[in-house]
């Protein structure tokens, strides 16, 4: 993780311990049901502040699977966590399509929902929007090549995944190999086009 070629999505239930000089992002922890409220989430993120820099995003906090709630969850916590001083992301989900963005009042785009809503056309398409307007966009759920192939081919900068959860000293070189994959050549083809 030092040398920057993985990170770490850090959520408040998790507490690892930071490496210095790792990248990382700050997850919410909504859908792991971790997430320790609002003023608590905030709490922790003060307590991460010094690493704010490394820090990829912040999501502030959804409903799994539905894009109204989420956009009525995050509206008022968006402008809090860049005023604590970290890049607020949205956490896209299914229907997200459908309504008005907050584009101005968020810094990074987190790809949630369902697997056929990601891997969709309207997560395609609102990837192509934010890369657009100069937003990181973050994929969740990518425990395979095939997967962090396509978030590349798609415009997403980052992705998370439960994959070195399961065997770290096996899947950490797959993992490794993936990175190098990846990093090593540029997409084949473009998938937001």
């Amino acid at each position: 993780m030092a040398a920057r070629q993985i990170g770490l999505l850090a959520t408040p239930a998790q507490g690892n311990r930071h490496i210095p000089g790792a990248v990382w992002a700050a997850d919410n922890g909504c859908f792991g049901k971790g997430y320790p409220g609002d003023a608590g989430y905030l709490t922790w993120l003060d307590r991460q502040r010094r690493w704010a820099e490394d820090c990829l995003f912040a999501s502030a906090p959804d409903v799994v699977g539905d894009a109204v709630a989420t956009l009525a969850r995050s509206a008022p916590m968006l402008p809090l966590i860049r005023a604590a001083g970290f890049r607020a992301a949205l956490v896209a989900q299914d229907g997200l399509e459908d309504l008005q963005v907050p584009w101005r009042s968020m810094d990074a785009l987190f790809l949630g929902g369902s697997t056929g809503w990601k891997l969709g056309a309207a997560a395609r398409e609102l990837t192509a929007e934010a890369v657009a307007r100069g937003k990181h966009v973050h994929m969740g759920r990518v425990n395979s090549l095939t997967r962090l192939r396509y978030a590349q081919a798609i415009g997403c900068k980052s992705a998370d995944g439960t994959f070195l959860t399961f065997g770290p000293d096996r899947n950490l070189p797959i993992l490794l190999g993936w990175v190098r994959d990846v990093t090593s050549q540029d997409a084949l083809f473009s998938l937001s086009s």
